[in-house]
């Protein structure tokens, strides 16, 4: 039952989630992401895949939900918590309305309820850790932005999508000595998933690595291991690029990018220049897969220099985005 006050339009309701929703809300996301000027989309099969894992972090049908009238989805809210590395549990919440549905209240009524539902399961799942609400915006979506200062969300990181407008006069740069690039084959997808969730614990933010994350990594559209940049100390992994093509981005845009999706060095072999060595080879790698340009996501306060990194490779700011947080009540 709704513990919050819907807003008066006529027809308006709320349920939990369910498989058979993953085409409705893919056409919801895109159509919301092209409304607020995001660079990005997506295909049902890689919503369905995101909505399927089930863990004690996040399961779609305890923690999302959709509103509708008149049985046409309008409205989407999830709300998954993960303890962070600047020592917090966050319940961070997501969720979009559709643009033919907005400036009516709903927006607002699908945040409370997320923050209504992270109450409760802060009580379920409990911690020592101070609790907060943490949602992420693209700076472009005025209504998000407005609606975040309105519920007292306050900007607490930034973000920027960043775009190598070609993939011309790649510069290689040399690995460092007594390193290889060699690919992982499938009994080491694994270690390769520990390798980059390690190497990101010392970044802001926080990260589920359960093992149905992982599946879902695996079980992912844009998974292609043939894309993957990986340099090996031995039998160690010290770093990497795991890149992909999203065919639905692409075709939604009509353009060629591949991504980035994470570049990652251990400890043991950071300041040695093997980001860059990996960063020119997974640009080589996407251009020989036809693509004419590529993308990435950084932290703008990244502790590794790494905005800085992919400046002088060759990439620009393209977007913007917000994480914002609140103190749980």
């Amino acid at each position: 039952m709704s513990v919050v006050q819907a807003p008066p339009v006529s027809g308006l309701t709320r349920r939990a989630y369910r498989a058979e929703d993953a085409g409705p809300l893919t056409d919801l996301l895109n159509r919301g992401a092209e409304a607020d000027g995001a660079p990005w989309r997506s295909s049902e099969a890689e919503i369905a895949n995101w909505m399927a894992r089930s863990n004690a972090n996040f399961d779609a049908a305890r923690d999302a939900v959709v509103a509708e009238i008149e049985g046409r989805m309008i409205g989407f809210g999830d709300v998954e918590w993960i303890d962070t590395n600047d020592g917090l549990r966050e319940y961070r919440l997501g969720g979009t309305v559709h643009p033919d549905w907005r400036r009516r209240g709903i927006g607002t009524w699908l945040l409370r309820e997320a923050e209504a539902h992270a109450r409760r399961r802060a009580v379920e799942v409990r911690s020592d850790r101070p609790h907060v609400f943490g949602t992420w915006q693209p700076n472009t979506s005025a209504g998000a932005m407005a609606l975040m200062d309105r519920e007292a969300y306050r900007p607490v990181r930034y973000f920027f999508d960043m775009v190598r407008p070609t993939l011309d006069a790649i510069v290689e740069s040399p690995l460092p000595e007594g390193l290889e690039l060699r690919p992982v084959t499938a009994d080491q997808l694994r270690r390769l998933w520990e390798a980059d969730v390690e190497a990101f614990r010392d970044h802001w933010g926080g990260f589920d690595a359960s093992e149905e994350r992982f599946v879902e990594w695996r079980n992912d559209p844009k998974f292609d291991p043939s894309l993957f940049v990986v340099a090996w100390d031995g039998d160690e992994i010290a770093g990497g690029v795991v890149n992909e093509i999203s065919v639905a981005e692409n075709e939604a845009f009509g353009r060629k990018r591949g991504w980035l999706a994470s570049v990652f060095v251990r400890r043991p072999w950071r300041r040695r220049g093997l980001a860059r060595a990996v960063v020119a080879r997974s640009l080589a790698v996407l251009r020989d897969r036809g693509m004419t340009s590529a993308g990435l996501g950084v932290d703008a306060d990244n502790p590794t220099g790494a905005l800085r990194l992919y400046e002088e490779a060759g990439f620009e700011v393209e977007h913007r985005s917000t994480a914002f947080r609140k103190p749980m009540a």
